[in-house]
Parts: C-alpha cells; structure tokens; sequence
C-alpha cells in the first residue's frame, strides 16, 4: 500500500466502519475522510486522530513508516506554518478545527484529452493551505468541496499571476463568461487563461503583454474543457 488512501481504506475496511462511523469516531467532519481517501492530505492532527480511531500506527497510516499496528506513543507533530501572505490566518487555526474556517488544499489535477472528468494527482506538499472564512464561502454560494487550488506554472499568465502564485478553481463553475479566468482541460493539460468572446468563438487569452509568445488559442468542442473559474490568488509577490 503506497498512499496514505490506500492505508485508510484498507484500515477502515479491516474495521469495518464506513465514512461517517470513521468521522465520528475520530471527531472529524466525513468530507475529511472522503477527501483523505481521494488523495488529498490533511493535518497531521487530524490524521492522529483518525489512526487513534482506526487502532492503527499514525506514522504508518500517514507515511507507511513501519507497520500498521499502533504504538501507544504514535502521533504526528502539529505544523505549525508562517502567516499566510496578503491577509489570510495562520494553517494553525484549521488545526484546531475552527468551525469558522475551511482549508483549501493545492493539489495537482490528473486530466486526458477530450475528457470531461477531473481527478485529484497528488497534493503539492510544498504549497501553503489556503483558508477561507465559512461564512464568505457562503455568502458567495461557493462550497469546499467544489474547490481546490492549483500553482501557477509559467509566465503566461504574468504580471497579474506569477509562476509559483497558488490560484483557487471553483469546479462547480463551468459556464464561460467574456473577461473572466478558467482553468481549463486542454488538450489533456491544465491551464489557467481568460476567456474571450470573439466572432462567435471563445478564446484562450494569456495576460501577459508579449502576444507573439503567448498567442491567444481557440477553445471548442474536447480539446478545449472547462474545469472551473478561478476566484481567488494567493501570491508571494507584492
């Protein structure tokens, strides 16, 4: 078992618990051990707690370090991570399971050409967790798991978007809209650019100035798929 979703299911079969017995008993929200068991990580704490839960080693179930059964001293440290840039609160207020507050993971997506389905890659380990405020979410009718937040690769997308800024996609929103910015399937790649409407067609426009470089593409029919709008950035740059 290479992935700590494999550990967990398997675990979690051995107990024969579904989903919400395994929240329950750990004292975690369910969408915690459904996104665990999609791939997308979570805290070190919430992960002690499930392994404390499942009777399993918390180091195995989060790393595959050793075996799985459990050691009475077997937890995992708490991270403790720098102020998010540009206003955002501390990973540490997630950790202490703030109702207030959901933590959005980035992660890398696993995409093919021509297909409309969008599966979770592998969370970047080296990517800050992006927290946003429950009732904000609310308020602009958006819904965590509906959102996942993906690393800008390249320049196309420069000065507003640099390479590294870590930019949040909203998959329940595929509907195109003149101006905005998507992340898109195409041609089997994840890409971030905006979306114009020109001559009955809707474009793939980069920001960056330099058009002979980043030259805008046509965006129809499978090549060219919809993954969500991008309604947040979080950038290291000033």
């Amino acid at each position: 078992m290479k992935t700590l979703a494999e550990r967990l299911v398997w675990a979690r079969n051995k107990k024969e618990m579904s989903q919400a017995q395994l929240a329950q008993a750990a004292g975690v929200s369910q969408s915690t051990i459904g996104n665990l068991e999609a791939g997308i990580r979570s805290s070190a704490r919430k992960i002690t707690s499930i392994a404390l839960a499942l009777d399993v080693d918390a180091a195995w179930l989060a790393e595959g370090i050793g075996d799985s059964a459990r050691n009475e001293d077997s937890t995992l440290p708490n991270i403790h991570e720098d102020l998010l840039p540009r206003g955002a609160i501390p990973v540490s207020v997630a950790e202490q399971e703030d109702p207030n507050y959901l933590e959005i993971r980035a992660v890398r997506l696993k995409l093919s050409a021509g297909l409309t389905g969008v599966a979770i890659d592998q969370v970047i380990e080296d990517a800050k967790p992006i927290l946003f405020q429950r009732e904000w979410l609310e308020k602009n009718g958006y819904f965590a798991e509906d959102l996942v937040a993906l690393k800008i690769r390249g320049e196309s997308m420069a000065p507003r978007m640099e390479e590294g800024d870590l930019v949040v996609i909203n998959m329940a929103d595929k509907v195109p809209r003149d101006g905005l910015v998507y992340a898109v399937n195409y041609e089997g790649e994840d890409v971030v650019k905006r979306l114009v409407r020109e001559n009955r067609e809707w474009w793939l426009v980069s920001d960056n100035p330099d058009q002979k470089t980043y030259q805008r593409k046509l965006c129809r029919g499978a090549s060219c798929i919809i993954i969500g709008q991008v309604i947040h950035k979080q950038s290291s740059t000033i």
